[in-house]
Parts: C-alpha cells; structure tokens; sequence
C-alpha cells in the first residue's frame, strides 16, 4: 500500500505542525464530527510516532495532528521490544505510512534511571529493570564519549533507536531501500515545545 505522500512530503508536513505548536497557533485539524465519521471504516495517517509515555509528550498536540493522521507507539524511554516491531511493521506495511518517527525528550525519566543504574550499580526492581537494561549501552555509548550529562544520553538513545529499528525489522529496511518510507529520530525541547532533528534514515528532503 503507498501513501499519497511522499517521506519528505510527511516530514515537512510534521515540521509545520510542531511550527504552528511552538508559535502558539495550532489549527487543531481534522478533530471534528465529519472527520470522525469518514475514518469509520478506515485510516491513513500520513506517519507513524514512536514516542516515550511521558505525559509532556502527547503526539497529535505538540504536531498540531487530528484523528488519523498520526499512527502512534508509546514506551518509556521508546523502548522496542517484539510488540513495538510489530506495531511499527503493522503500519509500514499494511497501513503504507511512509514517516517512521523515534521521539525522545529531554529530562526523559527512563533515562535519568539508567544513569543512576549505570554510575551505582543498583538496578531498579520488577519490569523496571527491563526498560534500564534496555537503555544501558546508549547511556554506555555517551559516556564513552565523554557525553555526561542526560539530555546528551537522550539524543544518543535516540540515534541507536533509530538505527535499531532497521537493523531489527526486514520490512522497515525493505521499505526505507525502496523509498517508500524513512525514519527519523527527534528530541523535543519541553519549554520551547519544539522537537529537533537529530538523526534519520532515509530521504526526508525534497529530491
């Protein structure tokens, strides 16, 4: 399935609506009765966001998006795991979006935990250690780089989701070869509301 955009055209599309956020004139599209009714029976969001649970980090409003234009992931600390592939495969595949975004902010509790996990050796208990695990070698990554403090840990956890999501799914790679799709990894800056590019995969320029 293709979608009538392009990934630059997507990409540029996402760009204004997180203009129009941080500017403080959002438009708020596609959130009325006719538009719920004609997504009835279908959708075609134009991207995928793959984004943290934090709270501050709610998609469709800090991209200025309606219903259905976005198809949306949350894990803390946009963790992948099986599931996230899938979902994220799910709409590459069958749903033909052709924008996969990884959506980091900063002061991202997950990470902040990892550090705290990799500096003392204490590992948080239940499930939570899954997350910190999960998070270890981009925290590793930074402080390898001499990168100490966790903004700079959030922008390389989002660099390696980035490339991990490729390396992981045959159908992202498959798709970003074929031009039909790319993905980029973005920080969003909590003040200013506005979310930085930092790493991308893919053709997300106009040709």
């Amino acid at each position: 399935m293709a979608h009538a955009l392009t990934p630059a055209q997507a990409w540029e599309k996402l760009m204004d609506g997180n203009a129009r956020f941080v500017a403080g004139t959002s438009s708020h599209p596609n959130q009325d009765a006719p538009r719920r009714s004609s997504l009835a029976n279908e959708q075609n969001p134009f991207a995928v966001i793959f984004g943290c649970s934090d709270s501050r980090l709610a998609a469709e409003i800090i991209f200025d998006l309606g219903l259905g234009d976005a198809f949306v992931v949350r894990t803390a600390g946009h963790v992948i795991d099986n599931t996230v592939l899938g979902s994220l495969e799910y709409s590459v595949s069958n749903l033909g979006v052709p924008l996969i975004v990884v959506l980091g902010h900063d002061s991202c509790g997950a990470v902040t935990a990892t550090k705290a996990a990799v500096a003392t050796g204490e590992m948080p208990v239940g499930f939570i250690r899954d997350l910190v695990e999960r998070i270890t070698p981009s925290v590793l990554t930074s402080l390898r780089h001499e990168h100490e403090d966790v903004n700079d840990m959030v922008e390389e956890h989002v660099k390696q989701t980035v490339s991990r999501l490729v390396e992981n799914s045959p159908i992202i790679a498959n798709a970003v070869a074929a031009r039909k799709a790319a993905v980029v990894g973005l920080t969003y800056r909590l003040i200013e509301g506005r979310a930085d590019l930092v790493s991308h995969i893919g053709a997300v320029t106009p040709e």
